[in-house]
């Protein structure tokens, strides 16, 4: 029971360390049960007893001395992005460890927050632009060497449309529709300019870079571990983007494809 106004400033400190970073974790695409035994761990680490989690990919609620507190915090963005469930893992481990105190912990959290770790745009087109040749080979099985650089140029440019797109538009699923549809025109323009490439082998390969895997291993994953909610949501959301990446793609050569 909350009983002083010491207990509820501890309380409500662990309370903004545990939704912030159960928030980042979903942002960066960890499991829900990742995300619920990370700030549970935290919150006992923290000295409280029974804490309560529940996680979804839009919302994390959690409540401490036996239900007395509980708030909840909104996801709005969810993206791939393992080094930031990473540094979030590694400060509560520190924690576990006692290398840092809770008043570290919290302001570490929030610079995390404020300066979301991520790779420059330039170093994700070119590892697009290696992965989109050896992915075409590998979902193919068949291959042409021409094919290589084109795939390559391909799936750059698709990449660094839907990476700047994603930059100005709050609506899901149009930059995979917009990048997808230029990988089409680029692949197109490229198949006229060089007859002898193959366009379907391209844009398999090119499309691969944008094709959400993770998020659907992560749905597979929660429905798994009994995250229901999570895993239904999850599934939802690898499908629309695969209907938007095709969309795009099927748009472009009805129109263009002659």
């Amino acid at each position: 029971m909350v009983t002083t106004k010491e207990n509820k400033v501890v309380y409500q400190q662990v309370l903004d360390v545990c939704l912030t970073a159960g928030r980042l974790m979903i942002e960066g695409g960890s499991e829900m049960y990742r995300v619920e035994d990370t700030m549970k761990r935290i919150a006992l680490n923290a000295g409280m007893t029974n804490p309560r989690v529940f996680a979804t990919p839009t919302g994390v609620f959690m409540s401490l001395a036996g239900g007395d507190m509980m708030q909840l915090i909104q996801v709005r963005d969810r993206n791939i992005n393992l080094e930031l469930v990473d540094r979030v893992n590694e400060l509560s481990r520190e924690f576990a460890r006692q290398e840092i105190t809770l008043d570290q912990l919290e302001n570490k959290i929030n610079r995390v927050a404020i300066a979301t770790p991520t790779f420059p745009i330039w170093l994700q087109v070119l590892g697009a632009a290696i992965l989109s040749p050896t992915l075409m080979v590998l979902f193919t099985g068949k291959y042409d060497w021409i094919d290589f650089p084109a795939a390559a140029v391909v799936g750059a440019i698709g990449y660094l449309v839907f990476g700047s797109f994603k930059r100005w538009t709050k609506i899901r699923f149009l930059s995979e529709l917009i990048a997808s549809a230029v990988m089409g025109l680029v692949a197109i323009g490229l198949n006229w300019l060089f007859p002898q490439l193959t366009i379907d082998y391209i844009l398999i390969g090119a499309l691969m870079t944008l094709v959400p895997g993770l998020a659907l291993t992560n749905a597979l994953r929660d429905l798994f571990m009994g995250d229901l909610v999570s895993g239904v949501v999850r599934g939802v959301e690898a499908a629309l983007t695969a209907v938007s990446l095709g969309a795009g793609v099927a748009i472009v050569i009805r129109f263009f494809g002659g």
